[in-house]
């Protein structure tokens, strides 16, 4: 089993940042990438941002040029920047990590960001 355990969510207000990361821990091998989503309520979870293994980094429209993803592969983390926040950013932002057969999902962290 893989374990992912997040941290950095909170309260902010627009115009603010945040930092959130992502440790994985447990039978980890092979990862093809690691990355973000997030749901806000009576809304499908959706993508933020993913990074794979290979270096390459898939960001949300909504998101590219205020958000930025970065992994240090060597502690098996995830990190997501988040800039310039607005209150559509409002979400509970969860890691995944994906292993090809297998996919893993954080227990989520809230970003809330106030008008």
């Amino acid at each position: 089993q893989v374990q992912l355990v997040e941290s950095g969510g909170g309260l902010v207000q627009a115009g603010g940042s945040l930092r959130l990361s992502c440790a994985a821990s447990g039978r980890i091998s092979n990862i093809n990438s690691m990355g973000w989503y997030r749901q806000s309520p009576g809304k499908q979870r959706e993508l933020v941002a993913v990074k794979s293994s290979g270096g390459g980094t898939n960001h949300a429209n909504s998101v590219k040029g205020r958000f930025t993803i970065s992994r240090d592969n060597a502690k098996n983390t995830v990190y997501l920047q988040m800039n310039s926040l607005k209150p559509e950013d409002t979400a509970v932002y969860y890691c995944n990590l994906d292993q090809g057969i297998s996919r893993y999902w954080g227990q989520g962290t809230q970003v809330t960001v106030s008008s």
